[in-house]
């Protein structure tokens, strides 16, 4: 695993991303929530004024609200068009059927889309303060596979500012892809900034591999970078030695 503690996470992410992307990759894992958007922002930036294309690249996202239509303002489908994917030439984007009569079929005919239109060469990731990602939460199996997935308590309560702060509007479930699911891809980039997130970072990076932080299965993949500012790094006991080995990376 390579940790990246930087002032500018945004450039880094955008860094692997525009790389993978100019080095042939044809399908890219996109995540939501806040931690993504400045650099989804980033990329929209390098589309338009460095030439940056996505021409031939498709993208699958990591999971949707059960009972939320693709138009709903807080729908993940509609968050990634409204903040990346309408913004550059990205090919066909994939994401789950929230609003599928049979969510686990959904989620099932979703797993096998990703096996398709995979191998995801870049998968974006944040972490929630309870080490989840994508919505795997804490007990989530290693091995586990898309599927629906109860919300926490602690997870609706962070996302009720996205629904007017009004926690019975935030759904109580979600098709989600599963941790086995996430690390087939070939590489995994989790972004994270802020205080609120160090408590989480130290667990995944520097903790047990243990379902009660899904995030630390970042540890068991073959190419997993964590890039973080330094407010997300202020828990990690070896910080000091990740900026060494970054600023002394051979090239």
């Amino acid at each position: 695993m390579e940790v990246v503690i930087t002032d500018h996470p945004e450039q880094v992410m955008a860094d692997i991303i525009a790389g993978a992307v100019r080095g042939g990759a044809r399908t890219l894992g996109l995540a939501t929530g806040s931690s993504p958007l400045p650099t989804y922002r980033e990329l929209i930036r390098r589309h338009n004024d460095d030439g940056l294309s996505f021409a031939g690249v498709n993208a699958v996202l990591l999971d949707e609200y059960v009972g939320l239509p693709p138009t709903h303002p807080e729908s993940y489908a509609r968050f990634i068009r409204d903040n990346f994917t309408n913004h550059v030439d990205l090919g066909d984007v994939y994401s789950p059927d929230g609003m599928a009569p049979d969510s686990s079929a959904a989620a099932d005919a979703y797993d096998a889309r990703i096996a398709e239109v995979g191998p995801v060469d870049v998968q974006i990731l944040g972490i929630g303060s309870n080490g989840h990602i994508g919505f795997n939460e804490p007990s989530s199996s290693l091995t586990s596979r898309t599927r629906i997935k109860t919300l926490t308590a602690k997870t609706r309560e962070d996302n009720a500012r996205f629904f007017d702060d009004d926690l019975s509007q935030v759904p109580m479930h979600v098709i989600t892809q599963g941790l086995g699911t996430i690390s087939d891809a070939k590489h995994l980039a989790l972004v994270a900034t802020g205080a609120g997130k160090a408590e989480a970072v130290a667990a995944a990076v520097e903790g047990p591999l243990t379902a009660s932080c899904p995030a630390s299965i970042l540890q068991w993949h073959r190419r997993a970078t964590v890039v973080v500012d330094p407010a997300a790094a202020s828990k990690l006991t070896a910080a000091d030695y990740y900026r060494y080995v970054y600023a002394n990376k051979p090239r």
